[in-house]
């Protein structure tokens, strides 16, 4: 079990850092990483023309039992947005134009073979 539990945050781990890199050559700027507090964490928080994007990142390695979209559940969801609003709290007093974001990435022998991003992916009221 905790082979296979080092084999998944490594994964993840991929997943993660091929996010940031996809934001950063899109023009966001990094934030924060792995921001969690007690009930919720959010992998990355980036900022982009004024707005704050709280982006959840759903690595899977190639044909997976659940795909990375179908684990957004509405639990996880009630998380990141406490999470984020905690975050809102502490650090930046206020969020005008702040939105959640997922990216789905497939990774098969290490490398990563795809990614998806979703902007607004959820929102708050859901």
């Amino acid at each position: 079990m905790q082979n296979y539990q080092k084999n998944s945050r490594k994964t993840g781990n991929i997943g993660e850092q091929a996010t940031v890199d996809f934001l950063v050559r899109n023009g966001y700027k990094i934030l924060d990483r792995n921001y969690t507090v007690r009930g919720g964490e959010i992998d990355i928080i980036a900022s982009k023309d004024g707005t704050i994007a709280f982006v959840e990142v759903k690595t899977r390695r190639q044909d997976p039992l659940q795909e990375g979209e179908q684990a957004i559940t509405p639990a996880k969801k009630k998380h990141i947005i406490a999470a984020a609003q905690r975050y809102i709290d502490e650090v930046m007093n206020d969020c005008e134009n702040c939105r959640f974001d997922v990216a789905v990435v497939t990774v098969c022998d290490n490398a990563v073979r795809h990614l998806k991003y979703y902007v607004s992916a959820f929102d708050s009221s859901k």
